[in-house]
């Protein structure tokens, strides 16, 4: 059978070469398509429901939250396995899918079946999916260098600004602000004055929610005129919420201001983020999309924080505290150095032992064209280019080197071989 192949080759050198050359040019659309990350992803390929009750202890959320997701998410198919974790106002809960399995064909199942098992839960309690990332799509942390800012201006330029415009970057699948103080408005409550005022907690709180909300009407017609009646009802100030009547006391409005003490504050927080020892500081991770090429979404992120610095205010600047390209572009320029190091000694070798420059150059041809059918295949396979992959084709080389030079030596010694046969054929049929 090899015989055949063999013969069949010589016989059509040049489809040989036309498909070699093809084969070729593939490899490089290949390695020009296929994603670059520096760490493999070895996650599972799993969805993950997340619920948010604040307030609440861990058994009730396992109770109450925890327990009804995972009996009812058990029935959707294609699935491995299914984690859940309770904690202080949180729940988890992992789906875990067989590896073949589309994850956005698995987050449409999941929300499918979220829908009819909300009906379980509490009142006012919405489970939501985590975003499409995976286990290493932490690929960009960044801070805002903002010296002149407090920690609470900080946190909300990142919320409300930063984190929606690069949040609009392809491949991006969310960005996680961290650090700083969340801007509130707190109410401290007097009891003793609910009390005498006759006004309970959840009266409060219902007047609360109640005025902090816009209301529409109909059209009103007047000298042929259409005018939109709405009512304007949004909390724009403290002194909206301090102006809010919440009760009655011998027919005079009984205020916000009356029975609490209104404060601008931040949320409770449960730890800081502290940046080389020098304090805290404000920033954002930025999770790349499922399947997306890491290389080129840090790339975008940075032409995009370049177009948002301009719109920050005087004196803040973005610093990054990770960057994953780095790691790729050290990986990658590893790989180059290697093939290059491993050709030219190659090359040295073939020359020195056979002394044939025709067998060399036949070895360092099938090299590239090997390496090319190499990212042809992780393309296939859906396996990024990252350190261990990179690696496993440069220790590969040494195999592809090996059997060339085997075969080129063998082709040598049988080529050898037949002219000496035919020089000696010849000699004996020449006239004495």
């Amino acid at each position: 059978m090899v015989e055949k192949l063999i013969g069949i080759a010589l016989k059509n050198r040049l489809v040989v070469l036309m498909l070699a050359a093809g084969l070729f040019i593939w490899g490089i659309l290949s390695i020009q398509k296929n994603p670059i990350d520096a760490i493999p992803d070895l996650s599972e390929n799993q969805v993950i429901v997340f619920t948010d009750w604040m307030g609440r202890s861990p058994q009730v959320m396992e109770d109450k939250v925890t327990f009804p997701l995972v009996s009812n998410l058990q029935g959707i198919p294609k699935i491995k396995n299914i984690r859940g974790t309770s904690m202080f106002g949180m729940s988890f809960v992992y789906v875990i899918f067989e590896d073949n399995v589309d994850i956005y064909w698995a987050r449409t199942r999941v929300l499918e079946r979220l829908n009819y098992a909300q009906r379980l839960l509490p009142e006012g309690i919405t489970p939501t999916l985590g975003p499409d990332g995976t286990g290493v799509g932490h690929i960009f942390w960044y801070t805002l260098d903002a010296k002149k800012m407090d920690l609470g201006e900080q946190r909300a330029l990142q919320d409300w600004y930063v984190k929606f415009a690069l949040q609009t970057v392809p491949g991006v699948a969310e960005v996680a602000s961290f650090g700083g103080f969340e801007k509130q408005y707190q109410l401290i409550v007097d009891p003793v004055k609910l009390q005498y005022y006759d006004v309970s907690l959840m009266d409060l709180m219902s007047k609360v929610k109640a005025n902090n909300n816009d209301v529409g009407g109909r059209k009103f017609e007047m000298s042929d005129m259409a005018y939109i009646i709405r009512g304007l009802g949004y909390i724009k100030s403290k002194e909206d919420i301090e102006n809010i009547a919440v009760g009655n006391y011998n027919g005079i409005p009984v205020r916000i201001r009356d029975v609490a003490t209104l404060q601008m504050g931040g949320e409770l927080r449960l730890g800081i983020f502290d940046e080389n020892g020098e304090g805290e500081v404000v920033g954002g991770i930025v999770v790349m999309r499922y399947g997306e090429n890491a290389d080129v979404v840090i790339k975008a992120v940075k032409a995009k924080m370049q177009d948002v610095e301009k719109g920050l205010p005087e004196g803040v600047k973005f610093h990054y505290a990770y960057d994953r390209s780095n790691v790729i572009e050290e990986a990658v320029q590893s790989v180059k150095e290697t093939l290059v190091e491993e050709l030219i000694t190659v090359s040295i070798v073939v020359l020195i032992f056979l002394f044939h420059w025709r067998s060399a150059i036949i070895i360092l041809i099938q090299l590239p064209i090997s390496i090319s059918i190499g990212f042809i295949l992780l393309n296939a396979f859906g396996i990024s280019s990252n350190i261990m992959s990179l690696t496993g084709i440069a220790l590969a080389i040494g195999v592809v080197v090996d059997d060339s030079i085997v075969m080129v030596e063998n082709s040598y010694r049988h080529i050898s071989d037949e002219q000496v046969k035919n020089t000696a054929s010849n000699n004996n049929e020449l006239p004495k």
